[in-house]
C-alpha cells in the first residue's frame, strides 16, 4: 500500500501528467506534490482546487439520491484549452477530506485512463 510520495510518483507516470498534489480540502493545504504546479505556485493551486472540491463535497445537489456517504462525489473534472484538472476524492477511515489533484496535458493525456488509474491509486493510498 503506497504512501503519499509513492502515490504521487505513480500518478506522474500517467501519460500527459504535468503535476499532481494531494490536498486537504478543509484547510486548502497540499500534503504532497510532484511535477509542475498550475500557475507556478503549489500553495495557491491547492487552495483554489480545495475551494472547488469543498463546493462539490458539501452540497448534496451533486450526490446520488440514495447516497449518504461523504463526500458525495467521486471526482471533479475541469477542462480548458490545453489541459484537464481532475480532483479525485480519497475515501479514508477518518473524515475523507482529502483529494488527489492531477493536472493533465490535453494533447498527451487520456482522461478516461487517468480517471480509472486515479480511482485505483486512491483506493490503495495509505494516509497516517
Amino acid at each position: 500500500m503506497p504512501g503519499i510520495d509513492e502515490c504521487l510518483l505513480e500518478v506522474m507516470q500517467l501519460p500527459g501528467a504535468r503535476g499532481a498534489a494531494l490536498v486537504d480540502w478543509t484547510s486548502g493545504l497540499a500534503l504532497g506534490t510532484a511535477g509542475e504546479s498550475p500557475g507556478g505556485d503549489y500553495e495557491t493551486a491547492a487552495a483554489e482546487a480545495a475551494e472547488l472540491a469543498r463546493l462539490a463535497a458539501e452540497h448534496r445537489a451533486f450526490a446520488p439520491d440514495d447516497d449518504i456517504t461523504d463526500p458525495p462525489v467521486e471526482d471533479v473534472i475541469i477542462s480548458n484549452r490545453d489541459s484537464y484538472h481532475v480532483l479525485c476524492f480519497v475515501q479514508t477511515s477518518f473524515d475523507s477530506s482529502v483529494f488527489l489533484h492531477l493536472w493533465l496535458a490535453r494533447t498527451e493525456g487520456n482522461l478516461a485512463l487517468a480517471r480509472i488509474r486515479l480511482g485505483e491509486m486512491t483506493g490503495r493510498l495509505v494516509l497516517g
